[in-house]
């Protein structure tokens, strides 16, 4: 029996362990939390912190492994390449992922090789930054540079923010490091979603719209998306184009993506994050409701050294598909969810991660979300609608 390692526990990493036991794998959770949720789905735990990768690696050849993936989990993206790399096992380029997996690299590789990008700056501190904040023409983003699901982000309309800011992206960083970039206003929505890579080949490639809630805590957290994407096809080919001249360069192999998009007001395409790894959010499993297509699956089998199933070119959507992260704006206990009878109507999935009487957090990341609703319909503007007046079909209620 092949024994696969997983960096992480939350339950966004449950798809990863089924596909597993799916191919009659064991499967070790890993992380320093033995509390989390998913470790409870899996067939052994391993305590160790996902980002020391030498303890990881440890770990790793005493329990004799047969694979190692990050699934959903920026933390450990880098110590899965490691670890690879150091056992011979299946995996990505050790090099190129720390380069996907640090904001300031990343920024620097895509101008440094012609790609359309933000003027951006790291700074070791948030001192650094304070100084230089008279430098910048404003609004800004300011971030840490090896943080996910937006935790430490905040926008900058003036120098006086930039202090606030730069201590914000700086604690909130492993490294304690950050990132000061344009802010690149954007035709339509944004994109958010998941693709793959077989052979550095991009061979599924998708988009969708991606939705925020202004009033929330952290307005820069997704609340919502909607597949496929309303960008204008040129521009979505152009991006394609452009992941796949990436994945290519960066020789990252065979991969699952999680990859964040946009086509600015200045008519020019942005690639803004490329991670190799799934997204949270769900993002891969509403694909598989989208389209039929499991690359979660797909990602498993290559983890392991199994023949992966084909994958098709190009995304086939089934209809139209949503999904609402469903959240509080206040703290409190969570009592109950009420959805309005149009959202209903449209409604595969309701998820929700807490019971009557839990604790819920006003949302500001990822981390912060209650459940989600997954929609379906053959009208667009139907889940369009629902999602933008997410507010008025889903009450959370909260004591």
């Amino acid at each position: 029996m092949k024994k696969l390692m997983i960096l992480g526990g939350t339950r966004f990493v449950l798809p990863a362990i089924e596909a597993a036991h799916q191919l009659g794998a064991h499967v070790i959770t890993c992380d320093y939390l033995p509390g989390n949720y998913a470790h409870r789905f899996s067939d052994q735990y391993c305590n160790v912190s996902t980002i020391d990768s030498e303890a990881v690696l440890k770990a790793a050849m005493e329990l004799q492994i047969d694979g190692i993936l990050s699934y959903a989990s920026d933390a450990g993206a880098v110590t899965a390449a490691y670890v690879a790399r150091e056992m011979n096992l299946p995996g990505n380029p050790y090099e190129s992922v720390t380069i996907l997996q640090n904001k300031g690299r990343f920024r620097s590789y895509l101008k440094e090789h012609g790609y359309h990008v933000p003027c951006a700056k790291t700074y070791d501190s948030p001192r650094e930054a304070v100084l230089e904040r008279g430098m910048w023409e404003y609004p800004v983003i300011v971030k840490p540079t090896d943080s996910a699901g937006s935790k430490g982000v905040t926008r900058v309309d003036s120098p006086d923010g930039m202090e606030k800011a730069a201590l914000l992206a700086a604690d909130t960083s492993i490294e304690g490091h950050l990132i000061v970039e344009q802010f690149i206003p954007q035709a339509g929505y944004s994109t958010d979603s998941d693709s793959f890579s077989i052979g550095s080949e991009l061979v599924f490639c998708s988009f969708n719209d991606q939705m925020f809630d202004t009033r929330a805590r952290n307005p820069y957290a997704p609340a919502g998306f909607l597949w496929p994407s309303s960008m204008r096809h040129a521009a979505q080919a152009e991006l394609r184009g452009e992941i796949a001249r990436l994945i290519r360069e960066l020789e990252i192999g065979t991969a699952i993506y999680n990859i964040e998009t946009r086509l600015g007001m200045d008519g020019k395409t942005y690639i803004m994050e490329l991670s190799p790894r799934a997204g949270g959010n769900r993002l891969a499993e509403m694909l598989r409701y989208a389209t039929g297509q499991d690359i979660i699956l797909s990602t498993v089998q290559y983890a392991l050294g199994f023949a992966i199933d084909p994958v098709p070119v190009q995304p086939v959507y089934h209809g139209f598909w949503g999904e609402a992260i469903l959240h509080s704006r206040q703290e409190g206990s969570y009592d109950g969810i009420s959805i309005e009878s149009d959202a209903r109507r449209c409604a595969v999935e309701v998820d929700m991660h807490v019971e009557k009487g839990d604790p819920v957090h006003s949302f500001s990341s990822g981390r912060d979300e209650i459940g989600t609703l997954v929609l379906h319909s053959s009208s667009r503007e139907e889940l369009e609608g629902i999602l933008r007046n997410i507010d008025e079909m889903v009450q959370i209620k909260v004591r």
